[in-house]
């Protein structure tokens, strides 16, 4: 048994091997987890760094669960969160019942506590690690290699029967605060109906606030439900914080929810209600095209935050942003992107009523 196995077993700190090891671990490995009362076991994978995958041994699954934080490294609370989940399963605190992958993203951008190293991870799924240039930095390489491991990991689970659920929430914190505090963005779905099911879950997690995409994109999540079917989410859990400085009580119902997920079978998370959610649709997006890029409202302005009509919101170099409906109000603002990517979104309300579900 390897060092590292050894120290996985008998702390199961996951993350603490991934931050030791960030570009990559000296070798790949598996070992079998027997739980204390139930005596069910567990096949875990060690696949890479930040790579981590744990299959029930000879018992029925028909999900296949996606768990991925630290595609910003900075992002501490979903990394926190997910450590947590990875080590209660190495120490026997919860038994699985569905398959899951765990990715820690961007190690190295972890280590040096900053949203990326070279390049934003987030705008490299899709292919676009190879665009371009093509594979000339860490991140470009790491958005290629962990587009594989949820391939295979889907892969596999398609193996073992072919009517299976597949699920992929990537966990995130926003650079800054909102209005609503924890909101999830439902990647563009190419016509299919919004899943009622997955709303709840949303909720159950203490997210009533949903982002809808009307657009393809190269983000994580946007990757596994264009490519593999899969309910896909990208969750923003709050705002940006240091290790050690998330208040974990705010995440509670996240946690739970998550692990009511992965340790049972066909998990009950209430009626839909239409009337729980606030949902709104992208209206704009804007890309900054200048170096001389300034936003109009206040650093410490919060997501979801409406302005008038004819506001200006940003001016890029002789070019003024303006609002043009009434609720227009923004999201996810950075003027510090590089030229050509994106500074800004607006957003505005959608009905409930106006869009169209599915039950499942």
């Amino acid at each position: 048994m390897s060092q590292i196995q050894q120290q996985l077993l008998k702390t199961g700190d996951f993350l603490a091997i991934t931050r030791q090891y960030p570009q990559q671990l000296p070798e790949a490995f598996s070992f079998t987890l027997t739980h204390p009362q139930s005596q069910l076991q567990t096949l875990v994978s060690v696949l890479d760094t930040g790579v981590i995958s744990f299959e029930p041994i000879e018992q029925f699954t028909d999900s296949d669960v996606v768990l991925s934080s630290a595609i910003h490294g900075n992002e501490t609370a979903p990394i926190e969160i997910c450590q947590q989940l990875i080590q209660e399963l190495i120490l026997g605190k919860i038994e699985l019942k569905q398959r899951v992958l765990f990715l820690f993203g961007n190690p190295e951008s972890i280590n040096i506590g900053e949203r990326f190293v070279e390049e934003n991870l987030n705008r490299l799924f899709s292919g676009a690690h190879s665009d371009g240039e093509g594979l000339f930095n860490n991140e470009r390489k790491r958005a290629l290699a962990l587009e594989n491991y949820v391939r295979d990991f889907f892969d596999q689970g398609a193996i073992i029967s072919g009517d299976r659920q597949r699920f992929h929430y990537d966990l995130h914190t926003a650079i800054r605060g909102s209005k609503n505090d924890k909101f999830a963005v439902y990647p563009f779905l190419n016509g299919k109906a919004y899943s009622k099911q997955q709303l709840q879950f949303l909720l159950s997690c203490g997210i009533n606030t949903i982002l809808l995409s009307h657009s393809p994109t190269t983000t994580f999540s946007y990757f596994s439900a264009n490519e593999f079917s899969a309910h896909a989410f990208t969750v923003e859990l709050g705002k940006v914080e240091p290790f050690g400085q998330n208040d974990m009580t705010k995440f509670a119902k996240t946690k739970q929810s998550l692990t009511t997920l992965i340790t049972t079978h066909n998990p009950c998370f209430g009626e839909f209600n239409g009337s729980e959610f606030n949902i709104f649709e992208i209206y704009k997006i804007i890309n900054r095209e200048h170096e001389n890029f300034t936003f109009t409202f206040a650093d410490d302005a919060q997501n979801f935050t409406d302005y008038p009509v004819e506001h200006v919101l940003a001016i890029d170099g002789s070019t003024e942003h303006k609002v043009t409906v009434p609720g227009e109000a923004i999201i996810f603002p950075n003027a510090n992107v590089a030229l050509g990517q994106r500074a800004l979104l607006t957003v505005i309300p959608v009905k409930v009523s106006d869009l169209v579900f599915t039950d499942k």
